[in-house]
């Protein structure tokens, strides 16, 4: 009974979206508030029914109730209670689940907050969180049920029904299949819901953006009250990206951590958008400038995080990131049609009501490298669009599918990326309104003279290629210019507060979060800058099969193989085959590594563990390829020097601390005005 419980909350919830998409609508046009607060109210209740609907489906997860056809595909008796619970969104139709559930908290969330400035966005945005919630239950209840139980037919076949048809039987198998292998790393478990978190986090600003196009309101209150919500997102959807960057490095076993896969571009392009709107918000707030564009980013956004899910689960393409073959296909690509088609219809009637309220005078001002900024985004984002998309277009035209592998997105992009970076050195030093050549050269120079120096010494001790050489010099640019700017503003504070240097920085950057937490993030951006160049660049690699007491040469380093066992964990019902290395450098020992294959009887199905030395010079990562017990041919293993490469995931600590600086809450005048009036008149009431 409690999968048709589930399956009926989940009904309930899916009317109860429509309704308060359809009181908001009538509230608005019949200027009733007793509606639009039902509306409201009707949208908080989601939350709760969903968290029913979700620890249901948990609970038979947990306990093994292999009737219900998701249950079966994706756990098994030997799974420890944690893998059992995050399998939820280990498939198709538990991942849709986990993305309603999380969208009708966001959206909740959202309207928890004061409304007493916006109540006209308030109906708009209930009307587009809930149009999207009921997309997503429609997908859940009509395709994709996760409470669908096994049967057999009369005519012996067994497939999963919400009702049980005719003449049928339930089956109940003895054991699952068990979450895929590739899916029980600690980053898979957490890459999924980060991902999740910032796509659904884009659906609010994205929300409150129809809601001004529609309400006629053209002023910036709408990026105010979304601002962190897009700081967020963003976060979200960056560490989405690199916890699943580590996946692949750790798990799939070819020793880097991108290869340019169509769903890795899938949430990639949101990034950009998102990237490019985060800037682009600045110069509305700071100059009222950029208004419509930064509707069509946000418009972008939402409809590239629907086109990203459309792409993982749709199965009209092959990757190791994307669900099986479905029937959903069709449905997202009408809903992202109707969607982004709507969102431009309603972009165009208020487009003059968006103009811009004033002109940019100077090409070298900060609005004009943040625009230029914008538009080396958007063309990262045609490149990536259109390698996803041309296997397709082949494939319908010719009837063969074309691929599009990582060197044409690299040679593509790699200059984008570049003329980035040189943007990330020069708009901290530019002015607002207007700036000139002779202006930022004086405020380059300095920082510019030190990267050279940086360079040449990189010239004579690390590397002589010279687009390696390019890449370093513009991180060097960016970090010095960066601290260059910290330094400046601690040291007038500290001229005009008498402040130490560290209390100064400390101040600076409390006074004004959002730009020294976006510095902080520029940093961490380099930082995995370096680590990026060093392994697309330096990464060397060898193969060989080896007996014991024999050893792989490559780069200084030597491995000698000295064992290796095998055995099957019943608990676990997997057996793995560890080999154990030695690693020397320079004639002595460093450490031990221990390359393994685990096989998993249940998925029938190996998953390669890498051995890893870790340093910030570089990764020592090795394979254990082939091996055979009966076989005197001996073991073949894959060895990889991967310099530099831990600067990346450095940078990804840093990243977080700028991105939390950026994020963190800072006193809202307005309201700091409106509690000390009434501070004031409480002292004066009590006098």
């Amino acid at each position: 009974m409690l999968a048709e419980f589930g399956y009926g909350v989940l009904v309930v919830t899916f009317l109860l979206a429509l309704y308060s998409v359809g009181a908001a609508i009538f509230g608005y046009v019949n200027k009733s508030a007793a509606l639009v607060e039902s509306a409201r109210r009707s949208m908080l209740l989601t939350f709760p029914l969903l968290t029913v609907a979700a620890l249901s489906l948990i609970l038979l997860l947990v306990r093994g109730d292999f009737n219900v056809q998701f249950v079966y595909e994706v756990t098994s008796r030997s799974m420890p209670t944690y893998l059992k619970i995050t399998a939820w969104w280990g498939g198709q139709a538990g991942s849709l689940l986990f993305w309603s559930w999380l969208m009708s908290a966001f959206a909740s969330a959202a309207t928890l907050r004061k409304w007493d400035r916006d109540q006209e966005f308030l109906p708009w945005v209930i009307v587009v969180a809930n149009v999207t919630l009921a997309f997503f239950l429609a997908l859940n209840i009509l395709f994709e049920n996760p409470f669908a139980r096994l049967y057999q037919t009369f005519d012996g076949n067994i497939a999963a029904y919400t009702f049980a048809p005719a003449n049928s039987t339930p089956i109940t198998p003895a054991d699952g299949r068990g979450l895929n292998p590739l899916l029980r790393h600690p980053g898979m478990i957490i890459h999924p819901p980060m991902l999740y978190l910032g796509f659904v986090a884009y659906v609010i600003p994205f929300a409150f953006a129809i809601a001004a196009l529609v309400t006629g309101r053209t002023d910036d209150r709408w990026i105010r009250v979304t601002r962190r919500w897009s700081l967020w997102a963003w976060l979200f959807l960056s560490f989405g990206l690199v916890l699943g960057g580590r996946w692949a490095y750790d798990v799939l076993g070819w020793g880097g951590y991108w290869g340019w896969d169509p769903v890795e571009i899938a949430a990639f392009m949101p990034w950009l958008t998102g990237t490019a709107f985060l800037h682009s918000v600045m110069i509305q707030e700071k100059r009222g400038m950029l208004k419509q564009w930064n509707m069509v980013l946000i418009i972008l956004t939402y409809a590239l995080v629907i086109f990203g899910t459309f792409l993982t689960r749709s199965g009209v393409l092959s990757s190791v990131h994307a669900f099986a073959q479905s029937a959903i296909g069709p449905s997202f690509f009408v809903f992202i049609g109707v969607t982004f088609v709507t969102s431009i219809g309603l972009l165009i009637h208020r487009w003059a009501d968006l103009k811009a309220e004033a002109e940019m005078k100077s090409m070298l001002s900060r609005e004009a490298l943040f625009l230029l900024n914008n538009l080396l985004f958007m063309s990262v984002l045609v490149v990536s669009f259109w390698g996803v998309i041309f296997p397709l277009i082949s494939e319908l035209f010719t009837g063969q599918k074309v691929t599009v592998g990582p060197p044409f997105y690299e040679r593509a992009n790699s200059p984008l990326f570049a003329a980035l970076m040189f943007l990330m050195a020069i708009a901290p030093l530019s002015a607002w309104g207007h700036s000139t050549v002779q202006t930022l050269g004086r405020a380059i120079w300095k920082p510019a003279i030190a990267a050279a120096a940086i360079t040449v010494v990189t010239f004579f001790t690390y590397t002589q290629n010279w687009i390696a050489l390019i890449g370093f010099f513009l991180v060097a640019l960016v970090v010095l210019v960066t601290l260059y700017e910290f330094w400046r503003g601690a040291r007038a504070r500290q001229k005009t507060q008498g402040e130490n240097f560290f209390s100064a920085l400390a101040h600076l950057t409390g006074k004004n979060r959002r730009r020294y937490g976006g510095y902080i993030i520029h940093i961490s951006m380099m930082l995995m800058a370096i680590g990026i160049l060093g392994i697309e660049l330096f990464q060397t690699e060898t193969q060989g099969t080896i007996q014991v007491g024999e050893s792989l040469r490559l780069q200084g380093y030597e491995l000698v193989y000295r064992d290796i066992a095998q055995w099957d964990d019943r608990s676990t019902n997997v057996n793995y085959t560890r080999a154990v290395m030695e690693v020397y450098k320079n004639d002595q020992l460093v450490t031990k590594l221990h390359p393994r294959t685990d096989y998993y009887y249940e998925a029938q199905q190996n998953m390669t563990i890498p051995g890893v030395r870790s340093t910030m010079a570089d990764d020592v990562y090795v394979l254990l390829v082939d091996w055979e017990p009966a076989s005197a041919i001996g073991a073949t293993f894959k060895l990889y020097i991967n310099p530099l490469v831990n600067w990346l995931w450095v940078g990804s600590l840093l990243f977080l601390v700028g991105v939390i600086i950026a994020a963190w809450p800072e006193k809202d005048p307005e309201r700091a005005t409106v509690r000390a009036t009434r501070s004031a008149r409480q002292t004066s009431a009590a006098d």
